[in-house]
């Protein structure tokens, strides 16, 4: 339930309801503006009459949420939230960003070879695999907490900030010291115990759609960070499993324009898990830009014939190059700078 103050309304007439509320186990979460007061009940508002909240001195509406994800939706939330990393990156904001490195962290002279031509290119987010969640417990796994290590002391050597994949709950310490951006997996994007356990960490989280997920459900997911603390979370769609299996997953691009009707959350594209092909990720990153994504997130490899893991979708250092002069010339033509 969404509540408005009038412009006339005072802090007393503001502290009266909230303590009301408060007092009936509802938890406040503030929502205002510089132009307006705007506040949202969370908790098990079925039982609570709207005539019952606008009869308070200084109600201007009160509004009922329809949508099962709360704090996720535009409703709950008018503006969009913009995300700011430690090395002063926005994620939502006028820019869109770019996200780049190797599927997996394979040893520093790797990861360095790679961020140092990132960095050429301006890129100031480095993602990256140190745990690997795979399909088959016979492939590389990645390097776990040493991964970890590297990406912090590569990204550091370049002012980056850091991006990987947490995949369990247990980790959660160990990423806060190194990580800037905790990414959730497709198949983790259900992970309830482990969603809600990231509610309770300060840190960005990026969720990855899940592999059959819908919107709704996605969103859900997002509502379960959110309504346990953490508001800061960005979305990122990866490609859907449909009956097509010429490409790795179907790339759903329509995604970003519905999350942007229904949620304030930033959102970005993942082309290369979506395609599975390096060939087809430039054309599926210009795609994202110009439907309105927020950012993107690439994999980029100097050697991806012998890459550990996902070579065949990686893009090579100068490919990756050339994309970006490419991709660059087209968001500023959208008004919209990637950088």
């Amino acid at each position: 339930m969404i509540v408005k103050m009038s412009k006339h309304a005072t802090q007393e007439h503001y502290d009266k309801l909230v303590a009301a509320l408060k007092k009936k186990d509802f938890e406040i979460r503030d929502v205002s503006s510089e132009t307006v007061r705007i506040f949202g009940i969370i908790g098990d508002t079925a039982s609570l009459d709207i005539n019952d909240v606008q009869a308070y001195e200084g109600v201007e509406q009160v509004i009922r949420v329809q949508t099962p994800f709360k704090q996720a939706s535009r409703t709950f939330k008018e503006e969009d939230t913009v995300i700011t990393l430690g090395n002063g990156v926005e994620i939502g904001g006028e820019e869109s960003v770019m996200m780049a490195g190797p599927c997996s962290v394979e040893s520093e002279t790797q990861l360095s070879t790679i961020a140092d031509s990132l960095a050429k290119q301006g890129i100031r987010v480095l993602r990256g695999g140190a745990y690997k969640p795979r399909t088959s417990p016979y492939t590389f796994q990645g390097m776990g907490l040493e991964g970890l290590k590297l990406l912090r002391k590569v990204a550091d050597k370049h002012g980056m900030a850091v991006v990987t994949e947490i995949p369990s709950s247990d980790l959660i310490k160990t990423f806060e010291a190194y990580v800037d951006i905790i990414q959730v997996g497709a198949r983790n994007m259900q992970n309830f115990q482990l969603l809600k356990a990231l509610g309770k960490t300060h840190k960005p989280i990026l969720l990855k759609r899940g592999l059959s997920s819908t919107i709704e459900e996605w969103l859900m997911s997002a509502e379960y960070i959110i309504s346990s603390g953490n508001p800061n979370v960005i979305l990122a769609e990866r490609g859907i499993r449909t009956f097509e299996t010429y490409t790795r997953n179907t790339l759903d691009v329509s995604a970003v324009l519905a999350v942007k009707e229904l949620s304030h959350l930033p959102v970005i594209i993942d082309p290369s898990h979506a395609a599975g092909r390096w060939s087809m990720i430039e054309k599926l990153s210009a795609a994202s830009l110009a439907v309105g994504a927020d950012g993107l997130i690439v994999e980029v490899h100097h050697d991806p014939e012998n890459a550990l893991s996902d070579g065949a979708q990686s893009l090579k250092l100068d490919r990756f190059a050339s994309a970006m002069d490419s991709l660059r010339e087209l968001a500023e033509a959208l008004r919209r700078p990637l950088k």
